[in-house]
Formats: structure tokens, C-alpha cells, sequence
């Protein structure tokens, strides 16, 4: 099946309009109209060969929502014409311990990612939603709930459940004290989750013109990371921090935040090069350093559910796939409030 994408042929090239082949969907398959797919950071990482894992011809986009063309024979969640979302995940072994225990994210064969990757068969490469159509097994296809914005909606296939999970780990719950560590995608989407389940949430940010968001956000305070005196405020007191940042930065400090037994989970991914982290801090206080990833299918459909509940989508900016050179550029320099979304219509 011919389906016509923008895409990456080298690390060094725009992305720029083709053609792929997709697979002709089995009886266990989604063939789904792709309309709407957010523009996730880690696509420019991938496309620019900044993890060192990249392979080209290259389709990003893991955020992906669309209307289903085609359910297979043997498919009961889903049928024609309902609007789906696919996210970092388009298969897995189904059987080991993770896969069993719904953390498809930890396929011990390792998963098939929506792109720059491959098929369980470890041969057919796979490509994201920066294209019109895309072919998906039934496990890894989650149905949208009604009253989700579908173009808004598309981001909370990774940078929604990017958030909602630590914040579910950790149980997050009225009357906690989260911190939340950079205002972009996913920051912006964390503040709207924790607010959501009571916390009492405070931005950490170098950008002081996004202060004036926090509130509508659903934050309660905005500190500046540019004055190292006003984390003194907050020394002691945070029961979770969740760090979104990219870009090195001083995770002491932030530790230093946590209450004794506090939690701090990194959602950001920067260099690997030159993180440091002091013992003590997570020693003397039992505070906890923890790293997490996108959560397994079940949390995904639990987290559709309560954005569903709660009436929460992203905030976003709608762009023709036309654009999409420029608009990584601006991403590239924080100019975003908060994700930028592909009209796949605009493909033609």
C-alpha cells in the first residue's frame, strides 16, 4: 500500500516529500487515515542522528491520531470510521514478563517503535505518522475517547502518557507537592495531569515569559531557575519533581528540593555526558532518583480516559506538513506554546 510521507534521507537533508510501501493489514490489523501527528522533540533528535541509532530513509511521528479505513477480520476494540490514536508502539513479542504484566515498553525481545525501527520480524522497517496512512496490530491501536479534540488530542500519545505515568508511579494524589522542571511539551502536559489529580504544582523554569502561563495551566507557583536563592523557598518541601529538561542542568539542586523520602523522576532525555548526582542528597534524606519512560498500552487507554474526564488535551499549534523544517528549528529553540501538530491533510 502506497502512502505518501515527509521524511528524512539523511541526518544531514530537510525532510522532504516520497513515497513508502506499507504492509497490506492482516486479520489482527488497523489500517487507519492518519489526520492529525504532533511533533515530538525526540523526532529531531532521531532525524539529526543525535542518539547514534539513527536509519534513513526515516518517517517520524509517534503521535499519531487518525479515523480507521480498515479493521481485520478478527479485531473486536476497534471498527471503520472510529478515531484512534497510535503512539511510541506498534508491537511487541506479547509474551514475556513486561508484555504480560500490560509494560510493553520493556518487551524483553525488545518493541517495535512506530518509526526508526522495525517489525517484530526484525526486518521490515517501521515509519511514523508523518504520512497519510498507516497499518497497526489491534493491541497497539487505542481507541479516542469522545470529547477529545482529535488535533490536540494527538500529543497525549507520547507526551501525555510521558507524564501521566511517573505521576501514576508515584501516586500522585490531593494535597501533594509536585515540581515540575522545564514549561515545553511535556512540561506544559505534566502541570495539566498533577493539577488534575490535586497536586499543588509548582513550575521550575529558565524562561520567565512562560510565567504568566502557569496559572491557566493549572499551576499554582512559577519559580525562576535563573535565581538560585528562590529554590530556597521550596527547600525540603517537594514530594515529587518531575524533571522534563533536555539540555544539561544541575540535577543537585533540584534533589535538594525533595522532602525526606521525596521522589524525583527524570522524563527528559539530555546528553549522556556529564550528569552528576551527589550520594548524600539521596542518601541522607532516603530521597529516591528514578528515570521514566511512556507507559504500556493499558496506561495509555487509562490515560485517554482521564484527559477524557478531565478535559484535557494539549495546547498546541496546527501546521501544514509544509512547514515542518521550520517549525523543527523552532523547537529547537523553545518557540512553541506547547506542541506543534501536522494537519496530515495537508499532504494532499
Amino acid at each position: 500500500m502506497k502512502t505518501r510521507v515527509y521524511g528524512a534521507l539523511s541526518p544531514t537533508t530537510a525532510l522532504e516529500p516520497f513515497e513508502i510501501s506499507r504492509r497490506e493489514p492482516g486479520a489482527l490489523d488497523v489500517a487507519i487515515d492518519i489526520l492529525f501527528c504532533g511533533v515530538c522533540h525526540s523526532d529531531i533528535h532521531q532525524v539529526r542522528g543525535e542518539w547514534n541509532n539513527s536509519q534513513f530513509p526515516m518517517v517520524p511521528g509517534h503521535e499519531i491520531i487518525g479515523r480507521v479505513a480498515r479493521a481485520g477480520d478478527q479485531v473486536t476494540t476497534v471498527s471503520a470510521g472510529d478515531l484512534v490514536g497510535v503512539g511510541c508502539l506498534v508491537d511487541s513479542c506479547r509474551t514475556c514478563g513486561p508484555c504480560r504484566r500490560d509494560h510493553e515498553q520493556f518487551c524483553a525481545a525488545g518493541p517495535a517503535w512506530t518509526y526508526n525501527s522495525t517489525e517484530m520480524d526484525r526486518t521490515t522497517p517501521t515509519h511514523g505518522g508523518y504520512a497519510q496512512h498507516v497499518v497497526v496490530t489491534e493491541r497497539f491501536v487505542a481507541k479516542l475517547p469522545a470529547g477529545l479534540d482529535p488535533a490536540a488530542a494527538a500529543p497525549l500519545l507520547c507526551a501525555g502518557i510521558t507524564t501521566y505515568s511517573p505521576l501514576r508511579q508515584w501516586d500522585c494524589k490531593p494535597g501533594d507537592r509536585v515540581a515540575v522542571v522545564g514549561l515545553g511539551g511535556l512540561g506544559h502536559m505534566a502541570v495539566k495531569l498533577a493539577a488534575a489529580l490535586g497536586a499543588q504544582v509548582t513550575v521550575l523554569s529558565t524562561s520567565a515569559a512562560k510565567a504568566a502561563d502557569v496559572r491557566r495551566l493549572g499551576a499554582s507557583s512559577f519559580i525562576n531557575l535563573g535565581d538560585a536563592s528562590a529554590l530556597d523557598t521550596i527547600r525540603d518541601t517537594i514530594d515529587l519533581v518531575i524533571d522534563t529538561v533536555s539540555a544539561p542542568h544541575d540535577y543537585n539542586a533540584l534533589l535538594g528540593l525533595l522532602r525526606p523520602q521525596g521522589a524525583m523522576a527524570l522524563v527528559g532525555m539530555p546528553p549522556r555526558q556529564g550528569a552528576a548526582f551527589d550520594p548524600f542528597l539521596l542518601i541522607d534524606a532516603n530521597r529516591r532518583l528514578a528515570g521514566s519512560s511512556i507507559g504500556g498500552m493499558k496506561e495509555t487507554r487509562d490515560m485517554l480516559a482521564f484527559c477524557a474526564q478531565h478535559g484535557i488535551v494539549s495546547d498546541i499549534e496546527l501546521i501544514p506538513i509544509q512547514q515542518i523544517n521550520q517549525a523543527f528549528e523552532r523547537v529547537s529553540r523553545s518557540d512553541v506554546r506547547y506542541r506543534f501538530v501536522i494537519d496530515i491533510a495537508s499532504l494532499g
